[in-house]
């Protein structure tokens, strides 16, 4: 089942698509860390979440979120208007059950100042939603349930988010965004009023809705791409 949220910035359109499809011809890796060192691993920088613990794994990213915090993003070196990122995400089973249900893995872009697109991916809920985030609070421009592309805990969830500006015809200026699962498109909305949102910086994140203590991911294969005009 899938439903879509309707919001003042939020227009949907085959006009608007074919307008992407035909101004991105293709996406190029500038980015990519499978987390396999020390050293790779502190290439993520925590840009928000006040307790968030790394480290017990040798080839991921492994984040456990503390007391009084909701949620935990960490940044690439990459930062960038229009980007796509991706990632391999796994809630895992130290994550207490009476949090699981509430916990999601996710990707960020344009994110600061608190600003950013999100795409999130509910792991027990098999649910994704695209929102955007701005001082007037979320936008919820998506929401798809019952995916069953959506891995359960200590399985592999391979997210991308993707955030270009739409170059040609009737859209032109607004922004597509939107969400993958592997390969399955899940989410989507064109932003009509993309200025809200100054920040360039690509993230990872994990948490849970209201309170993400005890909350236990892993992050794996972080890849960002740019798109190549013609």
């Amino acid at each position: 089942m899938r439903k879509r949220i309707a919001a003042t910035s939020f227009a949907v359109g085959l006009i608007g698509l074919v307008a992407v499809t035909s101004a991105f011809a293709a996406m190029v890796g500038v980015y990519r860390n499978e987390m396999g060192s020390t050293a790779a691993r502190a290439q993520m920088i925590k840009i928000s979440g006040a307790s968030c613990a790394r480290g017990g794994s040798t080839d991921t990213l492994k984040v456990t979120i503390g007391k009084k915090t909701d949620a935990c993003s960490f940044r690439t070196p990459v930062i960038g208007r229009d980007l796509e990122i991706g990632a391999t995400e796994r809630l895992l089973s130290g994550t207490p059950k009476a949090v699981q249900r509430k916990a999601y893995l996710g990707l960020e872009l344009r994110a600061g100042g608190g600003a950013k697109y999100q795409l999130l991916v509910y792991p027990t809920q098999r649910k994704a939603q695209l929102i955007k985030y701005t001082a007037a609070g979320p936008e919820y421009f998506d929401i798809a349930k019952d995916l069953r592309s959506v891995m359960g805990v200590n399985k592999a969830n391979k997210l991308r988010l993707r955030a270009l500006q739409i170059r040609t015809g009737p859209e032109k200026g607004r922004t597509s965004v939107v969400g993958f699962i592997g390969s399955e498109r899940v989410v989507e909305g064109i932003d009509a009023v993309p200025g809200d949102l100054a920040g360039e910086a690509s993230t990872v994140a994990v948490g849970a809705a209201k309170n993400g203590n005890g909350v236990v991911a892993s992050i794996d294969d972080v890849v960002v791409r740019t798109p190549v005009h013609f």
